[in-house]
C-alpha cells in the first residue's frame, strides 16, 4: 500500500477494523521474516516466542505468561477529593491522569502487570537485581511511577522525571504520602540543558549519589545516556535498568555503550514485539531491557 492509500485506509475506515488488518499484516511480516532465516540463527528463546506467535493474534509479549492477566479482573476507583481515579496497587493508590476513563485505565494498568510479570522482557526487577534499603532511586519517564510506588517504604529518595505534564497531577496524589522524599520533575531528560530539557549529569552535579536508575523514555534512551556520562563512568556502585526495544540497533549500542564504562550485562528472558512503523525493521524480536551492575 503506498502512502496515499495508507491515508485514505486510515481516514475512512473506522480503527476497530483498521487494527485487526494492520495486527495481521505486521504478524505476516514477522513469522515470514523469521521463517525465511536459516534455523540455526533462531535460539531457543525466539523458538519459543515464534511458536505461540504462529498460533496467537500479534501482542507485545509472545508468551504464554500474558494470558493470565485480564482486564475485567481490574477495579478502579474515584478519589471525590481529588477528582481522581485510581487502582490498588501493592495495597497503595496508583493514580491515573485526570481524563482517563475506566476502560483506558483497566487497559493500561493490565499492560502494566504483563509487562512486570516475573516471566516479562520488560521486568525491572529481580531477588537478584533490586532496589535496596535506603537506595535513590532515579526513574526517567516515570509515566504512572509504578516502579517507584513498588518500593517507596524502603528506599531513601525518589527522582521522578516525567515530561507528560498530564502525568504530574496523578503522580503527586500517588506520592502524596511520602512527599517529603519524593521530587516530581517535569522536564526532558537528554543531553541538552534549557528551559524544558535537563541531563542527569548537570541535575546530579550538586546533588544526592545515585544508587538505581530506570530510564524508560520512548526512543529518547540514547540522549539521556549521552547525558550521563559523568555518572555513568564514576567509580561508583549504580545499576541500571534500561529500555533497549524502541529502535532496532538499541540492544547492541547500548550494550557497547555500558560495557565500555565497565557494567556488566544481564537481560530478562525472552523478547518483545513493538510495532512503531518508524522503527519496525529486523529485529523484530527484542530484548526489552538491559541489567546493568557497577560494582565496586
Amino acid at each position: 500500500m503506498d502512502r496515499k492509500g495508507k491515508s485514505l485506509f486510515q481516514k475512512f475506515i473506522p480503527k476497530f477494523i483498521r487494527k485487526p488488518i494492520i495486527d495481521h499484516q505486521v504478524r505476516k511480516t514477522i513469522l515470514n521474516y523469521y521463517n525465511g532465516l536459516p534455523k540455526t540463527l533462531i535460539n531457543e528463546e525466539e523458538k519459543v516466542a515464534l511458536n505461540y506467535l504462529t498460533k496467537n493474534k500479534l501482542c507485545a509479549f509472545p508468551y504464554p505468561f500474558q494470558d493470565k492477566y485480564k482486564r475485567k479482573d481490574i477495579s478502579v476507583y474515584k478519589d471525590d477529593k481529588v477528582k481522581l481515579k485510581y487502582i490498588i496497587f501493592d495495597g497503595k493508590r496508583l493514580y491515573f491522569k485526570r481524563r482517563s476513563s475506566t476502560r483506558g485505565i483497566k487497559r493500561n494498568y493490565n499492560n502494566l502487570l504483563i509487562e512486570q510479570d516475573l516471566n516479562s522482557a520488560h521486568r525491572y526487577l529481580t531477588d537478584g537485581f533490586n532496589i535496596e534499603n535506603n537506595d535513590i532511586l532515579v526513574d526517567v519517564g516515570a509515566a504512572e511511577g509504578n516502579l517507584a510506588l513498588s518500593v517507596i517504604e524502603k528506599v531513601k529518595k525518589v527522582y521522578l522525571f516525567e515530561s507528560d505534564s498530564n502525568w504530574i497531577e496523578p503522580l503527586k496524589a500517588t506520592f502524596s504520602p511520602w512527599k517529603d522524599k519524593v521530587e516530581i520533575i517535569n522536564k526532558f531528560v537528554s543531553n541538552k540543558n534549557d528551559e524544558s530539557s535537563i541531563s542527569l549529569d548537570q541535575f546530579f552535579s550538586k546533588i544526592d549519589v545515585v544508587n538505581f536508575l530506570k530510564i524508560d523514555a520512548e526512543g529518547a534512551e540514547a540522549e539521556i545516556l549521552n547525558g550521563c556520562d559523568t555518572m555513568l563512568s564514576s567509580d561508583r556502585q549504580l545499576k541500571l535498568a534500561l529500555c533497549c526495544y524502541h529502535k532496532p540497533n538499541d540492544e547492541k549500542e547500548f550494550n557497547d555503550f555500558l560495557v565500555k564504562r565497565g557494567f556488566s550485562i544481564s537481560f530478562p528472558q525472552g523478547y518483545m514485539i513493538f510495532d512503531e512503523p518508524k522503527t519496525f525493521s529486523p529485529p523484530y524480536l527484542r530484548r526489552g531491557i538491559i541489567r546493568a551492575t557497577k560494582q565496586y
